[in-house]
Parts: C-alpha cells; structure tokens; sequence
C-alpha cells in the first residue's frame, strides 16, 4: 500500500481521499480551512453527500485517513500526491488555474523523495505538462517527479458509489515508470484502467462531460419542439432509449443541467476550442440551449399571468439535482431573483439546499418581493397562487395531485422535471405544465 496525499477536500479531493484509505492506503487530506479541517477530523463531512461520512470514520478509526492544513509534512515523504483543488470558470469562459498553482508550488518546496503526482481536477488539455513543468522549476531537493492525468467521473449525490465501482478509470502518463505507480495505486479496486497519453486523459474529461450536456441538451431542444407540434417527449424518449447506439441515460427533458460540471466543462471546452481558432459548433449550441432552457418555466407563467407582484409563489427544489446540497447553476439561482424582482412572495423547500441558498438571500424582504423557507413543502404550498418545480426530491414527487388542489388557489403549477402525469394533475383539478408535454 502507499502513502498518499490529497490537496483539497470539495467533491473531487474528500471523495478520492476517503476510498483511497477504504481500500487500504495511507491518505493525508491537505486545506487551507483548519475549521473545515477540525470537523473532518471529527468524522463530519462539510458536503452533502451519502455515504461518505460513514467511510470517513471508519478510516479514521482504523488510522488510516487523516487531514491537516500543514502542506509541508504531507507532501515530504508521500509516495504520490492527488490534486482535487477547484479549477472555476473566469467571466470569459476559460478555467482559473490559481489553486493548481498554488498547489503545485508547494508540492515543489516539500517533497524530499521521488514522487508522482497526479492531477485529478479537470484542466484544459496541455494544463499537466505545465504542472509537470512548474514543479520541477521550483524543486526544493534533488528529487524525481512527474505528473499524471487522472480526470474523475463522479456525479454528486452517487460520489463514493461512482468512485467504488468506476465504469473505468483513466490515467495518463508520459513515462513506464508513472503509469505502473497508478496502476498499482489503483489495483486494490480492482476496475478497468483506460491507460493513455496524458494530454489524451485530459480530452477524455472534457469529451465525456460535454457530450452528456449535448445529449441533455438535445432533448430540452426536442421538448421544446414536441410543445408545439404535439408530441410527448416521455414518449419519444421511450421510443430512443430502445435503441442501443443511443442508450436509455440522459434522455430526460427538463430545465437544463447544472451543477460543478457541465456548465463549467461547456464553457471551458469551448474557449479551448476558440483559443485554437476552432468554433466547436456542437458544444456552443449545448450552452446556448441551456441557458435558454433555464428560463424556461418563467416565461410560461408570465405569458399566463398579468404579474407576480403580490403572489405567493412556491419554490419546490433549490439544488441542481437530487443527492446533494449543490446549488451551483442550479434553475432555482435563475428564477428567484426575478421573481422576488417582480415583488412575488416566495417561498422555498429543499430538504437538504436550503441552508446554502440562505446564504445568498437571507430571509425577509429582497426589493419587492420577500422570501421564507418552509419546513415542509406542504407549507410552502400552503396559500400558493403559483409554484414551481425544479428539482425532483423524492420528498416532492411525494406530493399527490390532490394536495396542489386542496392547498393552493389557484392550482397553477409548472413543473420543470415531469415528475407527474398530465392526465393525473389535470383530473385533481391543477392547471399544470411541464416540458415538452402536450
């Protein structure tokens, strides 16, 4: 077994951390944020996500994860080091590569043996060989490194799952000597390992991601188009996933994608592409689908009502998705502000999203309009003139047709996720649309 290190602990650095101590490594986790620190040494996992803190103190008991904000003494004898850091989009669309900066000056000024490390975050193509570069240009002792590629796939709400037992794992590299320390890290998992060049791992990332937020993308853009011609999306998605060039996953037509990921791997492919004198046509469409996509359900209830000032409206889902307390280019981000802008009274139910959305707006007054959070989203409903949906919990799916009836007035509903049936809702009396339904 080896003896690891992982600078940062978001999705990407927590995740990995903690699997690599399951099956059997010796994991140092590295931030900067020694209270984050002192609730992780605790067992406590800053982020939402299931199964994690179970794994978290289970390793800790067994004294095999461990974390800290001293850089310097986890980096100094680790056999390899991971970096999980964030890589934000900037205003032009293009990857901020400030943390992995950072990160990489201070691997150089501390390790003291021969090490490997391995860049986890999603980075433009060419990005590892700068690293690899970096480093060495500030190498502290007489010492052999190399950096890897080795881009995760996991999607928030399934992490330790999506990690545990990966569809395969890629690693890129540009010497014998790294790609076998990989392998051997990665043996006790015993998956499918996808070895190429390191530049190749990186396009990999980018590729899979953005050709997930195309399909998605794709079916928003076919709904829309079913809405006026009179088809059903559900229907028509039903009648593609048979087909197995096309596959069954993806094909859900709603509000558009969010979260870390797609909106960020979008942008930053397609800035990659610009700076290289290429339009990829493809992926700037995905964007420009989606973000149109956003707005979507708005535009409906404007067009059937004279305004919101003076509604209460519900707000059924904050995060981007089921799973997690991710709000980032969450629907919900989009929407609030102009309903609170055009003096609307709402309020909001997330089961787990609602302490992050607090944080950007507080309870109380917003300009016009005011925003409260519901225990329950029964209460939320509870006097609603309009409600909206845009992230399918199961405690919202929950919610019988006959409960939109008997708590609002009126019934007006605009569901962003088809989680009911029209004939269902119309029957309990609601006046409902969803997307891409007749």
């Amino acid at each position: 077994m080896f003896k690891l290190a992982v600078a940062g602990t978001g999705y990407v650095g927590l995740v990995a951390g903690a699997c690599f101590a399951e099956v059997g490594h010796d994991v140092t986790c590295v931030d900067i944020d020694e209270k984050k620190i002192e609730l992780m040494k605790q067992g406590i996992s800053p982020i939402f996500e299931p199964g994690l803190e179970e794994i978290m103190q289970r390793n800790i008991a067994a004294g095999r994860l461990h974390f800290t904000t001293d850089y310097t003494e986890a980096y100094r004898d680790a056999d390899a080091i991971f970096i999980g850091v964030g890589t934000p989009e900037r205003p032009d669309g293009s990857a901020n590569l400030t943390y992995i900066a950072t990160v990489a000056r201070q691997i150089a000024e501390s390790i003291e043996k021969d090490c490997l490390v391995v860049v986890k975050s999603t980075v433009p193509v060419g990005t590892n060989d700068k690293v690899e570069q970096f480093i060495k240009d500030f190498l502290a002792h007489d010492v052999k490194v190399e950096v890897a590629s080795n881009p995760e796939f996991l999607a928030q709400g399934s992490a330790v799952h999506d990690t545990m037992h990966a569809a395969r794992i890629i690693i890129g590299t540009e010497s014998e000597w790294a790609e076998q320390m990989l392998r051997k890290i990665y043996e006790p998992f015993n998956l499918p390992i996808v070895s190429v060049s390191r530049r190749s791992a990186e396009m990999i990332k980018y590729a899979s991601n953005d050709f997930l937020a195309l399909k998605i993308s794709y079916m928003n853009d076919i709904a829309n188009l079913c809405e006026l011609v009179g088809a059903d999306i559900q229907e028509v998605a039903k009648g593609m996933s048979f087909d197995e060039r096309i596959g069954a996953k993806f094909l859900n037509a709603g509000i558009g994608f969010g979260g870390s990921c797609f909106p960020k791997d979008t942008k930053a492919l397609e800035y990659l592409a610009r700076q290289h004198g290429y339009e990829l046509r493809t992926v700037k469409a995905a964007i420009d689908v989606n973000k149109d996509q956003k707005m979507m359900l708005y535009k409906k209830a404007s067009r059937r009502l004279i305004t919101f000032n003076g509604l209460k409206v519900a707000v059924l889902g904050l995060t981007f998705k089921p799973g997690t307390d991710d709000l980032r280019e969450a629907p919900s981000l989009d929407n609030v502000p102009l309903l609170l802008e055009q003096g609307a009274h709402v309020s909001v139910y997330d089961p787990v999203g609602m302490d992050n959305f607090r944080k950007v707006y507080p309870e109380g007054q917003h300009g016009p309009g005011t925003i409260t959070y519901a225990q329950y989203p029964e209460e939320a409903l509870a006097g609603a003139n309009v409600c909206f949906i845009f992230t399918e919990w199961e405690q919202i799916r929950a919610i019988s047709p006959g409960m939109y009836k008997e708590l609002m007035k009126p019934a007006l509903v605009y569901d962003g996720r088809n989680i009911y049936r029209v004939d269902e809702m119309r029957s309990a009396g609601v006046e409902y649309y969803s997307i891409g339904r007749p």
